[in-house]
């Protein structure tokens, strides 16, 4: 049993998974640290100094009673909330990881399963006798089996 869980796992199929969610993984890292270091405090900066990590609807006061400036002092205090400005940050980050993937796997890949443009076909070399019906040069004025001439 040993060695058929061993087959199974050094299949190429198993290991090119395994490749591929260690680095989605290592991407989508990334791409959240894009989002929240890079696009998102400009974005906050642009509508009146936002922090969209702070956004959140309070449910139920903690101790002591808000209003919190921060996710961290409503979290410190007790407080239940709905944490929207991450929700953003989340959609944002799957927007941008939907592009990437589109635009640099799902389209080239696309592309390269694509059928080639057959172009027009090729000017025939050859004619039929039309006496003995055998091929023959398309510049021939005598047939070379038949010897008959050609119009």
């Amino acid at each position: 049993m040993l060695k058929d869980f061993k087959a199974f796992i050094m299949r190429g199929n198993v290991v090119d998974m395994a490749v591929g969610i260690i680095v989605g993984a290592a991407f989508g890292t990334i791409i959240s640290s894009l989002v929240k270091d890079i696009i998102m405090p400009p974005i906050g900066l642009a509508l009146g100094k936002i922090d969209f990590a702070n956004l959140l609807v309070v449910l139920k006061q903690g101790s002591p009673v808000g209003p919190y400036d921060s996710l961290a002092a409503a979290q410190a205090a007790g407080a239940v909330t709905i944490n929207y400005g991450f929700f953003i940050n989340t959609i944002i980050t799957f927007l941008i990881v939907a592009l990437v993937v589109f635009f640099f796997i799902v389209r080239p890949i696309a592309r390269m399963q694509a059928p080639k443009k057959v172009g027009a076909p090729p000017a025939p070399t050859t004619k039929d006798c039309p006496y003995c019906f055998s091929k023959i040069n398309i510049n021939a004025t005598r047939c070379p089996n038949c010897t008959s001439e050609l119009k």
